[in-house]
């Protein structure tokens, strides 16, 4: 006979894992909602949708949407540099779709929401931002 203490914890034991069981499936739904709102970034820039998969290609993409160097990349792996060179690729690419630097900053800090607002929304691509720009 276990314990009431016992019995108590692993009562609350099961109410957790099915709590965490629905954490997960909500997870799981913001990925994929990140996931398709970048593809349709992607393909709105007449880029191929399932370059978002893939790992340090996708980056390169979007280095190109936003008409930056494809050497850029390099600085990506430059710890502290990459944060800058993030925020110059989001302002970028919010410019790039007739958006403002704030919408930029807004893609660096909460970039599931503001990538969604971008694939979802009505935005159209205009042009690489960086080439008009230098």
């Amino acid at each position: 006979m276990l314990h009431p203490f016992l019995l108590e914890l692993q009562r609350g034991g099961a109410q957790t894992s099915s709590g965490g069981a629905l954490g997960g499936l909500i997870a799981l739904g913001i990925v994929l909602t990140v996931f398709i709102a970048a593809w349709k970034v992607f393909v709105k820039a007449d880029k191929p949708g399932w370059a978002i998969f893939v790992p340090f290609y996708n980056a390169y993409v979007m280095l190109k949407i936003v008409g930056r160097p494809g050497w850029w990349l390099i600085l990506f792996i430059i710890p502290l540099v990459n944060v800058v060179i993030s925020a110059i690729v989001y302002i970028d690419l919010a410019k790039s779709f007739g958006k403002g630097v704030g919408f930029g900053l807004g893609l660096l800090f909460l970039n599931p929401i503001f990538i969604s607002i971008l694939g979802y929304g009505a935005a159209e691509y205009i042009g690489p931002a960086a080439a008009r720009t230098t």
